[in-house]
């Protein structure tokens, strides 16, 4: 495992990380959570069953594996990987946030000659706004513990080298409930992720996925 100062980086340090684009995501789930930690309690209280606390979900969908941004040379690359993930979730009881442990896959990708392949087990804070009976908007955050593995030819072997740690996730959505026991979602999260030498870089991720409440 390739080790450097710049792979062990505090969370709090690696928030300068952050470009512009992702800074409304990770204001509006942080909004979101404080949201929905001052809900009222009964907010559910005339939906029922709607709504149970522990859910598990399946989720897939596209990742973009853009960063880092560096020269492919002759070899080209891929930035879109095939993503897949699962989860269980808890809301507290007669609350609108909980906790949320996953397992999110975000595919493998064609550059440098090799491959490379990222995956992670992220635990977050999750929140939901109800804008009516039927749909909710999602928040979370929380960290993710990625594996990644870069593989090259030997005119990138520079770059090549397996890394792994802690870092920010956060992620944003919507989910239509169907009925008592099931809801489908649209989800876009962000995680940061450790590389072999560039230190932490953003993985986005957009899934569709399907909860079951029990």
């Amino acid at each position: 495992m390739t080790q450097s100062s710049s792979l062990n980086r505090a969370p709090s340090a690696n928030l300068r990380l952050l470009s512009r684009p992702a800074l409304p995501v990770a204001a509006l789930a942080l909004g979101l959570l404080l949201c929905s930690a001052a809900a009222q309690a009964d907010s559910y209280s005339t939906s029922g069953s709607a709504f149970t606390p522990t859910y598990i979900a399946l989720n897939v969908g596209t990742a973009d594996l853009s960063r880092p941004i560096t020269a492919f040379g002759v070899f080209g690359g891929q930035q879109q990987g095939q993503a897949y993930g699962v989860a269980m979730g808890n809301y507290f009881a007669g609350t609108n946030y909980g906790v949320e442990v996953s397992y999110a896959d975000f595919g493998s990708v064609t550059r440098y000659g090799g491959s490379t392949k990222v995956d992670g087990i992220n635990l977050s804070m999750i929140g939901r706004m109800p804008l009516s009976d039927s749909f909710n908007l999602l928040g979370k955050l929380g960290t993710t513990y990625s594996r990644t593995n870069v593989s090259t030819d030997s005119a990138n072997s520079n770059l090549a080298g397996s890394e792994r740690g802690f870092d920010w996730a956060y992620g944003v959505g919507g989910e239509f409930k169907i009925n008592a026991n099931w809801g489908a979602t649209l989800q876009n999260a962000e995680h940061f992720v450790k590389y072999p030498t560039t230190g932490s870089e953003r993985i986005s991720s957009t899934t569709v996925g399907a909860r079951y409440y029990y």
